[in-house]
């Protein structure tokens, strides 16, 4: 199937703040989130994009557009709600320093699966949208497909914890920053993770390995279809 190349957006005023932005709308990047999208679009222009599927808030719109303007050709973009950082209800728009003193914050960073956000979403309920987006996805644009989601930290982690068969409680232990990289390949028996956080690997290699023989299966030992 598909391969779906994560990217989370470059860095925001409200990251440098400590602030959860949540849904906050107008909140872009700043000059360094600008630079380092700029060098993730760079490093994607050595793949021939199927599709850019994003977010629809403004920092991940920004990221797009940058992933778009380094292709040498016209790439369809498409905005997914699904995508969106997750509905952080009254969190939203709070210091994490103070968020830090909330008895829910312990709950969100090891028993995720039982967090539901004061006047938001559940954190289930948000891995489950990202999931089947990403899943739909990769049944619309086809199994040769390699495309970009751009999306926000949380989600993404969300994502790859699926990927990896890990319960959702675990899901903070992986770490996702501003304009990385992470890749999963999507076959009929399983998916391979293939990158997490990756902010300076080559990414010619992933449109090469696309057009091998497609198995769905593992190399024995190696474990990824390389010698």
């Amino acid at each position: 199937m598909a391969t779906v190349i994560l990217v989370r957006h470059g860095r925001t005023p409200a990251n440098v703040q400590g602030i959860l932005a949540g849904w906050t709308p107008g909140i872009g990047l700043d000059d360094v989130g600008r630079e380092q999208v700029e060098k993730a679009g760079a490093r994607l222009a050595a793949l021939r994009l199927s599709a850019v599927v994003t977010s629809p808030l403004d920092r991940t719109r920004e990221t797009a557009a940058a992933i778009l303007a380094s292709q040498s050709r016209d790439v369809a973009l498409h905005e997914d709600e699904r995508v969106g950082e997750c509905r952080y209800g009254d969190w939203t728009g709070r210091s994490l320093k103070d968020l830090s003193k909330d008895p829910l914050w312990k709950v969100v960073q090891g028993h995720a699966s039982a967090v539901t956000f004061p006047g938001g979403e559940s954190m289930p309920a948000m891995q489950a949208r990202a999931v089947d987006a990403v899943r739909e996805w990769n049944a619309r644009l086809g199994e040769k497909a390699v495309y970009a989601v751009v999306s926000h930290g949380d989600v993404i982690k969300a994502v790859l914890a699926d990927a990896l068969g890990m319960h959702l409680d675990h899901f903070q232990r992986i770490v996702i920053d501003p304009a990385s990289v992470s890749v999963v390949h999507y076959t009929t028996s399983r998916p391979f993770v293939l990158r997490v956080n990756d902010a300076s690997g080559d990414l010619a290699t992933l449109q090469r390995r696309t057009r091998r023989k497609r198995s769905g299966d593992a190399a024995v030992g190696g474990g990824s279809g390389d010698a």
